[in-house]
């Protein structure tokens, strides 16, 4: 009997798996709590790859495959989960890499996200940023922040996401998705257009470029709550990100429309956990929490981003925290190692100092 892609993704969900990886030559992969392991043990012909690929795309997305050699869409298995598909080609054939996104969104209370991230979807303005290395789990803490907004306020939500990840029905709030590529060209060009669409909270899937970065900047400013990601592993970081971008003559100006458009920058990573019970998720959150001050602002004003970890070092009581001390947390906790917690630190001094005190 042939083997059916939906074997493969009720295989990888049913073992709580995030991503199936498919090439010719080689089994079919999963990833279980951060780790890949083979699902079947014959490799895959050519043709069996292609089959198993080509059965999740339409003739559109074929068409453009055939043109670019990469594609990225999504793909809906009912009763088991929406998947986020890429499609590339490696040693002459096409491969594919699968990331299961869960048909039901999870709960802040079950993400365990801080009381003062979920503060941040009652704001009436600014600028939400997200952000951390691939699979590190920003798309599912957007998706339960604006769920939260959905099930608890009237507004209108309008989203731009590369592809539609969560799917949202409408609650309290009217929710709208538009994806790129079928149903708009751009992040830019949805942007640019959303601003006419009467939204009050607006999510970009990923602030890729400048023109993009300069839309959302302008959208904080003009009233609307804007949440967005960016591939970037701590706040100072992702706020020169943000400033480089632009050419030098801008970036004055863009420090001083960051610094009063930025609510918070929440860079989080994912951490093996150690010896999780029945239940509980394979993998567990750590976060470092920037909450935008006047004093933050005058350091980011000021193009000071190094200094922007003391600032968040001495932010407890407004609920900041470094990622080290969101590490040693979990470390004093039992929830991860000591070696996991120091693979993932960006200071690792930092974090042995803050175990050492404990």
């Amino acid at each position: 009997m042939e083997l059916m892609i939906e074997d493969l993704m009720e295989q990888l969900v049913e073992g709580g798996g995030s991503d199936l990886h498919i090439a010719a030559g080689q089994p079919p992969y999963g990833r279980f709590s951060g780790e890949l392991r083979p699902m079947k043990d014959e490799p895959l012909t050519e043709e069996a790859c292609n089959r198993l690929i080509f059965s999740m795309l339409n003739n559109g997305q074929r068409k453009t495959l055939e043109q670019t050699w990469e594609l990225d869409c999504a793909y809906g298995l009912k009763g088991v989960a929406r998947f986020r598909v890429n499609v590339y080609r490696q040693k002459g054939s096409y491969a594919a890499c699968l990331r299961a996104l869960g048909s039901k969104i999870p709960s802040a209370e079950l993400l365990n996200l801080p009381a003062v991230v979920m503060e941040t979807s009652k704001r009436p303005r600014g600028l939400v940023l997200v952000t951390g290395p691939t699979g590190s789990g920003k798309t599912t803490t957007l998706a339960a922040l604006l769920d939260h907004i959905n099930h608890t306020r009237s507004e209108h939500i309008l989203t731009i996401e590369d592809p539609i990840e969560f799917v949202y029905k409408s609650d309290k709030s009217l929710v709208h998705q538009r994806q790129l590529n079928e149903d708009t060209r751009s992040f830019a060009n949805a942007l640019r257009a959303a601003l006419r669409e009467d939204p009050d909270v607006i999510l970009v899937g990923e602030l890729r470029d400048l023109e993009t970065i300069q839309l959302a900047i302008s959208a904080a400013e003009t009233g609307h709550l804007v949440f967005g990601t960016l591939h970037t592993s701590s706040a100072a970081q992702t706020v020169d990100r943000m400033v480089d971008v632009f050419p030098p003559a801008q970036q004055t100006q863009i420090r001083v429309q960051l610094s009063g458009s930025l609510v918070a920058v929440f860079s989080q990573t994912l951490c093996r956990r150690h010896n999780p019970k029945p239940g509980q998720f394979g993998r567990v959150m750590a976060q470092e929490i920037l909450i935008n001050t006047a004093a933050t602002a005058n350091l980011i004003r000021e193009g000071k981003t190094a200094q922007l970890y003391s600032q968040i070092q001495t932010g407890g009581e407004l609920g900041m925290q470094t990622l080290e001390k969101a590490l040693a947390d979990l470390i004093n906790a039992g929830d991860i190692t000591r070696g996991e917690g120091l693979a993932k630190a960006s200071k690792p001094g930092e974090l042995e100092r803050l175990i050492s005190d404990d």
